[in-house]
């Protein structure tokens, strides 16, 4: 089986970027597989310790086949290292492995990743592969697939990355002269089209709504897995994109996730599970300001 590469992304959080990288190096395959570290540059001199501490970090990682650290000059921003950092390990080998700094992965995460890429590399309807799967409290199947895409610890080829389309305009423009708004929005549960219209006026800027966006425009599907095999640390107040709440918090597989032998096709059970979890927990404004001032009183 093909180990893919992994990219992932850090930025000032050394705390953060050591639990990633500690769990990367404890699943099964990674010694097998090459590394690629995008390290952002700080926006300011403030900033540049916090950097400086996690590039030392990085720097002394070992445990995988092969690490390689590249340290941008100026601060890309999030959307841009992604999107520059995909493209490049795609280009050059063809598939990567996604994972951020404030992901923590089941040492079963890469095992399932690889073989998800190798069963679907043929099939054009399967455009990436997902590792989270939200605290929902209804059943659902050992994998699945659902339309579109997200991003918490996530896998594509080339050939799916062609798919992504940067120009938000042109997405919101294709969902509306479709009227997919809505099934784009899962009837209500998300407000997708909002955040893309967000990232069009400059209010985020998000390249996961795109992604999710250009591949759901493209018909195309991700496969997810009914037990998640990431945790999402970030949501502690800590980061530029997320506040802070309980409300994503997962633990993760313990035992190896089958994969293949199941319809291509988006679960309707899944997709249940996922609107009702969305819309009786949806963090509110409440949640939101309690969160900004925890934030606060922790600076």
């Amino acid at each position: 089986m093909i180990a893919a590469p992994i990219a992932l992304f850090v930025y000032n959080r050394p705390d953060h970027a050591r639990q990633t990288i500690e769990a990367l190096r404890a699943n099964q395959g990674a010694d097998r597989s090459d590394l690629y570290v995008f390290s952002d540059s700080a926006r300011d001199n403030q900033g540049v310790p916090a950097v400086r501490e996690v590039r030392e970090f990085v720097r002394s990682t070992n445990g995988f086949r092969s690490v390689t650290v590249v340290e941008q000059e100026s601060n890309l921003g999030l959307a841009n290292s992604i999107i520059q950092g995909v493209s490049r390990v795609c280009g050059e080998r063809g598939r990567v492995i996604v994972v951020e700094d404030d992901l923590v992965t089941s040492r079963y995460f890469l095992r399932y990743m690889n073989e998800a890429l190798e069963c679907y590399a043929e099939d054009e309807r399967v455009a990436s592969i997902h590792g989270y799967w939200y605290p929902v409290d209804r059943p659902v199947p050992e994998t699945f697939f659902l339309r579109g895409a997200s991003c918490w610890g996530w896998a594509t080829w080339a050939r799916g990355w062609k798919l992504f389309e940067p120009d938000g305009r042109k997405l919101l423009g294709q969902l509306q002269a479709q009227r997919l708004t809505r099934e784009f929005d899962l009837g209500g549960a998300i407000p997708y089209t909002r955040m893309l219209k967000h990232q069009i006026a400059g209010r985020n800027n998000s390249w996961a709504i795109r992604w999710h966006a250009s591949t759901f425009l493209a018909n195309r599907l991700q496969l997810w897995s009914g037990r998640s095999l990431v945790r999402n640390i970030g949501f502690d107040g800590s980061g530029t994109h997320c506040w802070d709440t309980d409300a994503y918090r997962v633990g993760t597989a313990t035992v190896p996730v089958a994969v293949g032998n199941i319809a291509i096709e988006p679960s309707v059970t899944a997709r249940a599970a996922l609107v009702h979890y969305h819309r009786s927990t949806r963090p509110g404004l409440a949640e939101r300001i309690r969160g900004r001032l925890r934030r606060l009183v922790r600076r």
